[in-house]
């Protein structure tokens, strides 16, 4: 399998994969933060989540991978404490903020952010015609944002923190997608960088949660818990492994921004799974933001 995905590099075969395996993490992103955000604490769902990703990974890292290079230890080091500042931000943002407006907002800073930083670390350059297919993205990005803002009536008290909190985890969201794609360039095998990533990133985070846990007066039913927890953690190994391969095949900066048509996908779960009206206003949206996409697309 490495061997397969090591070949596709720098090919046309490899560019084509890559599209579509940023627009698989998109969906799968909106499904991991839809289940994070559901019924249960955030912190929680995440601890959850965690934990499971984590005991799932370790055979895989310890015993069937190649072991990482030296250098990959000061890389992973970094790449722990990016991850877990975003996860706090984050953690904070879903508590304060309704997820249809917080959601699109931290998706919508990230790629601007990510594509500034794959020029200024990896050399890769946008055209004027993708940052015009950019400026479109993040326009109906944070249309939905407004447009969701403005239907909402639960959680308007503690909306600007929230708001706030969503641009700080999306500066996260630029840094680690920057970040970890040069970490998973940086090891032969992409697959060792996946394996200890998600075994040492699910570290803390279990333990966050049965703090939260020992000190909840109404304590969740762990049964349903666990089984978001496992769902979720799945749902991580292939979206992240998805868009961390992308970065690796492809550009890092349009691997960034086709994920980012996760408030799609996410408007989407709302409308047939949660029942949420989408309208002519928000479908307009959406569609801004897959236009925006295929500028970026096309005009590489």
């Amino acid at each position: 399998m490495s061997s397969w995905i090591l070949s596709l590099e720098g090919t046309e075969a490899g560019h084509h994969a890559a599209l579509a395996l940023a627009l698989a993490a998109a969906f799968l992103h909106a499904l991991f933060g839809a289940l994070q955000k559901g019924r249960h604490d955030p912190w929680m769902s995440r601890g959850a989540m965690d934990f499971f990703y984590c005991i799932i990974a370790a055979p895989f890292a310890l015993f069937v991978v190649p072991w990482p290079e030296p250098h990959m230890w000061i890389i992973f080091a970094g790449m722990f404490v990016i991850h877990m500042g975003y996860k706090v931000a984050q953690g904070y943002t879903y508590t304060k903020g309704a997820y249809t407006v917080v959601y699109p907002v931290v998706r919508g800073t990230g790629p601007f952010f990510a594509v500034i930083g794959a020029g200024l670390v990896f050399g890769e350059h946008f055209t004027l015609i993708q940052w015009s297919g950019v400026m479109v993205l993040i326009a109906g990005i944070f249309g939905l944002a407004v447009y969701n803002l403005r239907t909402i009536t639960l959680g308007r008290d503690t909306m600007v923190p929230a708001l706030m909190l969503a641009v700080l985890t999306g500066s996260f969201v630029a840094l680690y997608t920057t970040y970890d794609a040069y970490g998973i360039r940086a090891t032969a095998d992409p697959f060792t960088f996946l394996a200890w990533f998600f075994f040492l990133d699910g570290l803390v985070m279990p333990v966050v949660a049965a703090l939260r846990y020992r000190q909840m007066v109404e304590k969740p039913a762990l049964g349903p818990l666990a089984l978001r927890g496992f769902t979720g953690g799945i749902v991580a190994y292939f979206s992240f492994g998805c868009i961390m391969l992308a970065t690796r095949l492809d550009n890092v900066g349009e691997a960034a921004v086709l994920r980012e048509t996760s408030t799609v996908f996410a408007a989407l779960i709302g409308w047939i799974v949660l029942g949420e009206k989408v309208g002519p206003r928000r479908l307009a949206l959406m569609t801004l933001i897959a236009v925006g996409a295929i500028i970026v697309e096309m005009g590489g």
